[in-house]
């Protein structure tokens, strides 16, 4: 995996507004990049959004990273890759 890759060159940079994107690192970084990668996303877009944040990550980080961050990723989304990954349903807000 290329760490040194400008992830404004892959997902649009208003997702990272509040801060310096080209510092950000593939690996190192991935609990901020997968989801603000989602964070847009709608089901429209998904399927697009979603193949191009699998070049980069596997189903197990993305799980991860969407099941506990901070961010305010949409329980629309949270079913969305759900289903695409058959695991049991999950949402971020009650």
């Amino acid at each position: 995996m290329k760490q040194s890759i400008n992830i404004a060159t892959i997902f649009p940079k208003h997702l990272f507004w509040d801060m310096d994107h080209s510092k950000l690192n593939l690996s190192r970084d991935k609990d901020i990049i997968i989801p603000r990668a989602l964070f847009a996303t709608n089901q429209e877009t998904f399927a697009t959004d979603i193949v191009k944040l699998e070049q980069y990550y596997s189903k197990t980080p993305i799980l991860k990273y969407l099941k506990t961050t901070k961010e305010r990723i949409s329980n629309e989304v949270c079913a969305m890759v759900a289903k695409r990954y058959n695991v049991p349903t999950f949402a971020r807000f009650k």
